[in-house]
């Protein structure tokens, strides 16, 4: 007899929401790069669109379901398209963003999302000769950026004062696929057009391992550390079948296992979660999620389930855990972009009772940043600093990101521009037209907060009048 794997996430099955609960009308880019195109945080939704003449990404905040208006707000201070966009997760109000026109940009979104356009980030990030396809945050340092471009180069920047501090230029031979860090953010792994997944110590600037032809086929693969530092990719075989493999570091001699699946040509986009060990596999241009556990037994990736729809997949954003619903035993959320709209994906476990399931919601990383950039670029090191999901989880007050520019002129001077704007023009009569555009946004956004009150107040009635109806 063949005796049934245990496991808790063997029942876990996925649900579209309801139409109203979805974002309509939006444009989905149609630039051809194997990004995710969207980005979702606990409060915000980032969707990358069309936009004629540069690139833009919208921000909505996550209530804003519904058909979205041609004229709402966008993020477009890039000249190209906008190809990967990446939150923060130490800050839920900033996001970055990497593009064709070469450059990395980092915003500060209003708390409440945007009233107006934005074109003006908080700062600009110039080091690239060629598109930047890549954006990655730093785990557990506050203010430490990747990104890699076409160029074949990696940066790592510190957002705080707008430096690159570290380049890897001659490291991989061709395009880069994808970067991925490692847990607490000491090493990275990148997936390769030239077939290596490599292992890199970003600060020694050394190559740790490499396996060559880590998938046989042709078309992109990509790379992810797994919390117990061992790699999972995703290819193509020779046969362009997709892969699905694992590798322990210290010997990538041989995969410790690989999975083949199907011959869709589509690139698998693996999204992990770290606390349950489940991976799922989402094809663009599929129109289903595959997901899988990782154990620490042979056969190591066992095969849960797939979630299936008819509508093909354009992109996909994927929920941290602090941002999903505890009380329905919601393990992961999806973002899953159509041409035309933005429709979220629940994945659930089934039980019986209403109470916290400590066993699904281990503590998760929070938002706290272990340590300051500086720190993480003198060598140190952190691990997430984990939070409980007991109670819900609570967001905090969120500081705004300071950006301070060294300046090169005057090492003396640069003491006392801790407080200035991000360019320094404190003598300038500037700062008088800057805080007035300031305060009409902030009176924008207390009108729109007063539409808000105002729409709910109305809404409680109407419900209140339909429940005195029923209870009739």
């Amino acid at each position: 007899i063949r005796v049934v794997r245990q496991s808790k996430f063997r029942h876990v099955f996925g649900q579209a929401v309801k139409n109203d609960q979805c974002y309509d009308d939006i444009r989905v880019s149609r630039v051809t790069w194997d990004s995710a195109f969207c980005a979702v945080n606990p409060k915000f939704v980032a969707i990358i669109i069309e936009a004629s003449g540069g690139g833009a990404f919208l921000v909505l905040p996550l209530h804003k379901t519904g058909r979205i208006d041609k004229a709402y707000p966008t993020v477009c201070g890039h000249t190209g398209p906008v190809l990967d966009i990446d939150w923060c997760p130490h800050n839920d109000q900033v996001i970055a963003s990497g593009s064709e026109d070469c450059t990395v940009m980092v915003w500060q979104i209003p708390e409440n999302g945007l009233v107006s356009s934005m074109s003006e980030p908080v700062v600009v990030l110039e080091g690239h000769s060629k598109r930047v396809g890549i954006i990655t945050w730093h785990p557990t340092a506050r203010n430490v950026l990747l990104s890699a471009g076409c160029d074949n180069q990696i940066i790592i920047w510190n957002v705080g004062t707008g430096e690159a501090m570290i380049t890897l230029e001659d490291m991989h031979p061709d395009v880069i696929y994808n970067v991925c860090w490692n847990r607490n953010g000491s090493l990275i792994c990148t997936a390769c057009k030239d077939k290596s997944v490599r292992v890199i110590d970003p600060r020694k600037e050394t190559l740790i391992s490499e396996r060559e032809k880590a998938h046989e086929g042709a078309r992109p693969m990509r790379a992810i550390f797994l919390s117990d530092g061992n790699i999972l990719t995703t290819g193509f075989s020779r046969m362009s079948e997709r892969q699905l493999a694992l590798w322990n570091t210290a010997n990538m001699e041989e995969p410790m296992t690989v999975n083949e699946m199907d011959t869709s040509n589509g690139v698998l986009l693996p999204f992990y979660d770290p606390d349950t060990n489940v991976v799922y596999l989402c094809g663009k241009g599929d129109s289903s999620i595959r997901y899988f556990e990782i154990t620490e037994e042979a056969p190591y990736v066992h095969f849960l389930n797939t979630f299936a729809t008819k509508e093909p997949q354009r992109g996909m954003g994927y929920m941290p855990k602090r941002g999903l619903d505890v009380n329905k035993c919601e393990i992961a959320r999806f973002f899953k972009l159509h041409e035309r709209k933005c429709e979220p994906v629940v994945m659930t476990v089934p039980r019986k009772s209403d109470l916290f399931q400590d066993d699904l919601y281990p503590d998760t990383a929070g938002p706290d940043p272990a340590l300051e950039a500086e720190d993480w670029f003198d060598g140190k090191n952190g691990e997430p600093i984990l939070i409980s999901l007991k109670n819900g989880y609570v967001p905090g007050k969120n500081r705004d990101l300071k950006v301070v520019k060294k300046n090169i002129l005057d090492n003396k001077a640069s003491k006392n521009t801790e407080n200035s704007t991000p360019a320094n023009k404190s003598a300038s009569p500037a700062p008088s037209i800057k805080s007035e555009a300031k305060l009409e946004e902030i009176l924008k956004e207390i009108k729109s907060l007063k539409d808000l009150v105002s729409s709910q107040e109305k809404r409680i009635i109407k419900l209140e009048e339909q429940m005195s109806k029923i209870a009739i």
